[in-house]
C-alpha cells in the first residue's frame, strides 16, 4: 500500500505543476487552457531529445525545456489569445484547443508518433525504503514541485509583477486604472503557466519510463480535473486538487485496475462540480458567474437559403450516392454522421450559447444501445435507430441533470467528464457491452426487408437521417422555444431577468442534440459493424466543435459544410495526411481569429 500512496503522491506532484499554472492562466485572463496538456507532451519531447540523442545532463535539461515552453506560453498568448481580448472566453477556449491540435501533431512530426523509452536522465530505481523501490527522480521531482510552487507564492505574495498578477486576477480593469500593464501580466501569466506544464513533462517522463507525442493530453486533461476539484483560479486549489487526486486515482487504479482509471478520474470531477462547483477553495460567487454567456459570434445570423434552393440542395444530397464510387461514398458516410451530431450541437452551443465539450459520450451510448437493440434484443433496425437516440438523450439528460445550475465554463467541464464517464462505464461493463473487446458482428441495416451492405446504400441511409436532423432543428429554431434558446444564447442574465429558467432550456437543448448525436452513433455502429470504448474519445467530441465552429455555431446548414470540409478534406489533403490534424487545428484557430461568425454566417 505504500508504494501505491508515493506512486500517488509522484504523479499528484506532476499534476499539481500543471494545474497551477492552468489556474494561474484562467484566474488571470478566464481563459480555460486547453493547450496546457500539450505544452507537458513538448517538454516531455524536448527533454527526450536533449537527454538521450544530445545526452545532455539534467541541469541543462530543465533551463533548456523551461526556456522552449515559455517561448510557446508566450507567442501563443501574443498570437492568439490577446487579440481574441474582448470577445467571450468561449473563444479564447476554442482557441487553446486549437493550439493545442498543432503542438501535438506539430510533435507527431518532428519527433514520429512512435512511444520510446524516455532516457534516464536521473536514477529511476537506485533507492529503498520501506519496502517501496524509487529512485532520485521521484525525489527531485517532489523537490523541484515544492521549490516551484513555493517560488510561485513568493513570486505572487513579494513580487511587484506577482502583486499585479494578482491585482489583475481580482478586477482587470481596476489594475489598469492604477496603471498596471495587464496585457503583459497576462503573457507573463501564460509564460510562467507553460514553463510550468514543460517542467511536469521532464518528472513525468521520467516516472513513465516510456513516452510518445500524445502522452501530454491525457495528464494535461487530468491536471484540469485537478485545477477544478481545487477551485480554477485558485493557486493553493490546485496544489491540494492534484495532490489529491493523484493519490485517489493511485488507490482507485490498485482496488479496481487500470480500467477505472478515467471513471475515477472524472467521477470524482463530476462529484466535486455537483456538491462544491467552486472547488475546494473557490469562492461561492466563482460557480455562479457567468463568464462564457452567449457565444464569441456577436451579432451573427446564418445565411438564409430561399426554399427552393433548400429543395435543390436536398435532392443533390439524395443523389450523390449513385454517382460516387465506394471510397467517394465512404467519405460521405462518415461526412454525414458528424453532421447530424453536429446539427443537433448547433442549438445548444450556438443558439443557447453553451459549448459543449463531450458529444462523444452520447455518439458511444447510441452506437451501444443500436448494437445491442438489433444484435442481442433482435429489434428492427428503424426501431432501433429510434429508441438509440432517445435512449441516449434519455441517459445524457439524467447524467446531465444536476449541473444546468451551474454556468458557462463549469458546464462545459462537466460535459467533458461525463463523454468519460460514458466511455469508461462501457469500458468496465463486459457482461454487457464486451469491454475493451468491443462488439464485433454488428448487422447491416435492413430496412423495409432491404439489406443495405453498400457504401452507396448506407450514404443514402445517412443522407436521408441527415435531411431529418436538419428539419427537425430548422423547426425548433423557428419556434417559440428556438427563440428562447437564441435569447438564452443572446444575454442569458437578461433572458433570466424576464423568468426564464436558463438551466432547464440548456438542458432540453442539450436533450435535443443528444438524441442526434445518439442517431449518428447508431449510424456510426451498422456502418462499422464493429464499436469499441477507443473510438468514442476527445478528439470525435473536439472535431464535431470544430465542425460548427467551421460552418458557423448557430448554422445549422454550416454544420454540414463544416463537416464537409473537415471529414471530406483527407482526400484533398492525401499527400500530406500526416498533417491533417495540424491543418484542423490551424484552420480552427484561423476561423476563430479572422471569421468567428463561420463559413455559413453573416454578421447583423
Amino acid at each position: 500500500m505504500i508504494d501505491t500512496l508515493f506512486a500517488g503522491l509522484i504523479h499528484g506532484s506532476a499534476y499539481a505543476l500543471v494545474a497551477v499554472g492552468m489556474s494561474l492562466i484562467f484566474g488571470v485572463t478566464n481563459v480555460a487552457n486547453f493547450a496546457q496538456g500539450s505544452i507537458v507532451a513538448v517538454g516531455m519531447m524536448v527533454a527526450w531529445w536533449l537527454g538521450g540523442p544530445l545526452g545532455l545532463p539534467i541541469i541543462v535539461v530543465i533551463p533548456v525545456v523551461a526556456l522552449v515552453c515559455g517561448i510557446i506560453g508566450l507567442l501563443m498568448n501574443i498570437g492568439v489569445i490577446a487579440p481574441l481580448e474582448g470577445r467571450k472566453p468561449i473563444a479564447a477556449l476554442l482557441a487553446t484547443i486549437g493550439i493545442g491540435q498543432i503542438l501535438d501533431n506539430g510533435l507527431q512530426l518532428i519527433f514520429g508518433p512512435q512511444t520510446r523509452s524516455f532516457p534516464e536522465i536521473l536514477p529511476t530505481h537506485n533507492l529503498q525504503a520501506f519496502g517501496v523501490r524509487f529512485g532520485t527522480s521521484d525525489i527531485v521531482m517532489i523537490i523541484v514541485a515544492i521549490i516551484s510552487m513555493l517560488a510561485l507564492w513568493a513570486f505572487l505574495k513579494f513580487g511587484k509583477a506577482g502583486q499585479a498578477i494578482r491585482a489583475t486576477s481580482q478586477d482587470p480593469d481596476a489594475a489598469r486604472q492604477m496603471g498596471i500593464p495587464v496585457a503583459s501580466i497576462r503573457t507573463l501569466s501564460f509564460v510562467i503557466g507553460a514553463v510550468l506544464a514543460g517542467i511536469a513533462g521532464i518528472f513525468v517522463g521520467l516516472f513513465n519510463g516510456n513516452i510518445n507525442p500524445m502522452n501530454g493530453g491525457t495528464i494535461g486533461m487530468t491536471a484540469f480535473v485537478a485545477a477544478t476539484i481545487g477551485g480554477l483560479g485558485s493557486i493553493p486549489g490546485a496544489v491540494v486538487g492534484g495532490l489529491a487526486l493523484g493519490l485517489v486515482e493511485a488507490v482507485g487504479v490498485r482496488a479496481f485496475g487500470d480500467g477505472a482509471h478515467d471513471l475515477i478520474t472524472f467521477g470524482a470531477l463530476i462529484l466535486i462540480l455537483i456538491l462544491r462547483p467552486q472547488g475546494l477553495f473557490g469562492g461561492a460567487h466563482d460557480a455562479t458567474s457567468e463568464p462564457m454567456t452567449g457565444t464569441f459570434l456577436g451579432a451573427t445570423r446564418p445565411i438564409e437559403l430561399p426554399r427552393w434552393a433548400n429543395w435543390v440542395l436536398a435532392v443533390l444530397l439524395l443523389a450523390t450516392p449513385f454517382f460516387f464510387n465506394d471510397y467517394l461514398s465512404g467519405i460521405g458516410i462518415q461526412a454525414t454522421i458528424y453532421a447530424i451530431a453536429a446539427v443537433g450541437l448547433t442549438l445548444i452551443s450556438g443558439s443557447a450559447g453553451q459549448t459543449i465539450l463531450g458529444m462523444a459520450g452520447p455518439l458511444a451510448i447510441g452506437a451501444y444501445a443500436s448494437a445491442l437493440l438489433v444484435g442481442t434484443l433482435h429489434w428492427p433496425f428503424l426501431l432501433a435507430l429510434v429508441a438509440s437516440g432517445v435512449i441516449a438523450a434519455v441517459i445524457s439528460t439524467v447524467l446531465t441533470f444536476p449541473v444546468w445550475k451551474l454556468s458557462g465554463h463549469y458546464v462545459a467541464i462537466a460535459t467533458i467528464g461525463l463523454g468519460a464517464v460514458t466511455v469508461a462505464i462501457i469500458r468496465l461493463w463486459e457482461p454487457l457491452t464486451r469491454g475493451s473487446l468491443g462488439i464485433t458482428g454488428i448487422r447491416y441495416p435492413n430496412v423495409f426487408g432491404a439489406v443495405l451492405n453498400t457504401q452507396q446504400e448506407m450514404y443514402l441511409l445517412n443522407a436521408v437521417v441527415l435531411l431529418v436532423a436538419l428539419w427537425i432543428v430548422t423547426r425548433i429554431r423557428k419556434s417559440h422555444v428556438g427563440h428562447v434558446f437564441e435569447a438564452i444564447g443572446a444575454d442569458q442574465e437578461a433572458a433570466e431577468a424576464l423568468s426564464i429558467r436558463s438551466g432547464s432550456y440548456k438542458a432540453l437543448a442539450y436533450a435535443i442534440a443528444a438524441l442526434l448525436g445518439g442517431l449518428a452513433g447508431s449510424l456510426m455502429a451498422h456502418e462499422y459493424t464493429y464499436i469499441d470504448p477507443t473510438m468514442f474519445n476527445s478528439t470525435m467530441s473536439m472535431t464535431i466543435l470544430t465542425i460548427i465552429v467551421l460552418g458557423g455555431m448557430n448554422a445549422p446548414l454550416g454544420a454540414v459544410i463544416g463537416s464537409i470540409v473537415l471529414i471530406g478534406a483527407p482526400e484533398l489533403l492525401r499527400p500530406i495526411s500526416d498533417a491533417r490534424i495540424l491543418i484542423y487545428g490551424l484552420l480552427l484557430v484561423i476561423i476563430i481569429l479572422f471569421r468567428p461568425q463561420g463559413l455559413f454566417a453573416k454578421k447583423g
